[in-house]
This record gives C-alpha cells, structure tokens and sequence, in this order.
C-alpha cells in the first residue's frame, strides 16, 4: 500500500439480501478496483446482518455496523430499484445508523441497478435525498445500471465493457473525492493533535494519517 492510500477505508454496502443479486455482481467490480489502489475496503452484506426495525431494541449486529461505518473515510451504497425506488434491505441499514447518524459528514457514492432501459434513476433520486438528510456528503454523478440482467452473467462477469468501466470509474471518483477533500482535513487535524509536524510531511505533502493515528 503506497503512502498516499495509507489509512483510507472504504466501506461498501450491498443494499438487497435477494440470493443471487445482480447489485452485488455490479458492487464487486468497484470493490475490485477500491481494492487495486491499495485502500482498506471493509464490504457489508445486509444479508448477513440481523437488524432491527425502528422503535425495537438495537442489536449486536447495528451495533458492529454503526462501528464500521464509523471508522469509515468514505463510502458506497449500493441498492436495486424496487418499485420506483431504493431497497427496504438499504432503508433499514440506513435506519440502524443512528440518530444522529455515523453517515453524517461522510462522503458517499451510490450505485443503483435495475432490470428497466431507463436504469435505477428514480431509486438513485430517493437515496440521495435521503442521504443527504442525515447529513452524508453525497457525490455527483451516481452510477445507474440500466438492463442489468443482460450486463452480466450467471458467474458475475461483467458483457459490458462501457458499464465496466463506468463502475471502476465510481471507485475512482470517490477516491479522488477524498485525495482532494478528507486527506488534507485528516492531516491538518492530525498537525493539530501533535501527531506529527509539518516538517514530518517531507515530500509526500498532505497525506492520510493512519486510522486510529
């Protein structure tokens, strides 16, 4: 991991527990290419998750979530578009957040998939609002996959170049997000906590202090 990537961590979500999801296929691309530039990249499954429903008690499982979220520098939320708009599995998720939630201040990409021509428009529109709500830094530009079930195949192999390269493009986008916006804000709190000096930077200039630094 080079210098520049140290410390940053990416948590990407998938937003559907429907066994063998086409999101998924989609998210594992941009994990892929998270992953080639060196970043920490923590994925959650919301099918794995045990969470509870608004006014129940909160389970081990929110708990550990809203951690990982926490910790997070940036993230990806990734959702099908079911009946006009994002998935009950990703609102949920969202709700186990906490009030305020950990998503506040966070940058966040989305992704949204869909089996119509016209993509995941009207889910991606309904997910930011609801992102930006509570507070998340939402990215321009997200990424709808329109005709999904003929972009990949069973194996998850992406047939499409154009949509290939459209979803490692997220990854590199919310990178860059952070290169220009996160790191320098991290180092500068850093300088100011005495964890290191500016003499320190040498080089490399504004860098990403390590989590937990």
């Amino acid at each position: 991991m080079n210098g520049e990537e140290r410390g940053i961590k990416v948590v990407t979500i998938l937003g559907t527990a429907r066994p063998g999801n086409y999101t998924g296929k989609a998210l594992r691309i941009v994990n892929q290419e998270l992953g080639q530039s060196g970043v920490d990249v923590d994925f959650v499954d919301s099918a794995d998750l045990a969470l509870s429903f608004p006014g129940q008690n909160g389970s081990p499982d929110a708990a550990e979530l809203r951690a990982r979220v926490k910790q997070a520098t940036a993230l990806i939320l990734a959702t099908p578009e079911y009946h006009g708009s994002f998935s009950s599995m990703l609102k949920l998720v969202i709700e186990n957040l906490g009030f305020p939630s950990v998503l506040s201040g966070k940058p966040v990409a989305l992704l949204g998939v869909a089996a119509g021509r016209i993509g995941a428009i009207k889910s991606l529109e309904h997910l930011r609002g609801v992102c930006s709500h509570i507070g998340a830094i939402v990215l321009p530009a997200p990424l709808s996959v329109a005709n999904v079930q003929q972009v990949f195949d069973e194996e998850g192999k992406c047939l499409d170049e154009k949509v290939e390269k459209m979803l490692r493009s997220l990854a590199r986008n919310l990178l860059d997000y952070v290169h220009k916006h996160v790191c320098p804000r991290l180092t500068l709190e850093a300088i100011a906590r005495g964890d290191f000096s500016v003499d320190e930077l040498g080089d490399e200039g504004l860098k990403t202090p390590t989590q937990g630094s």
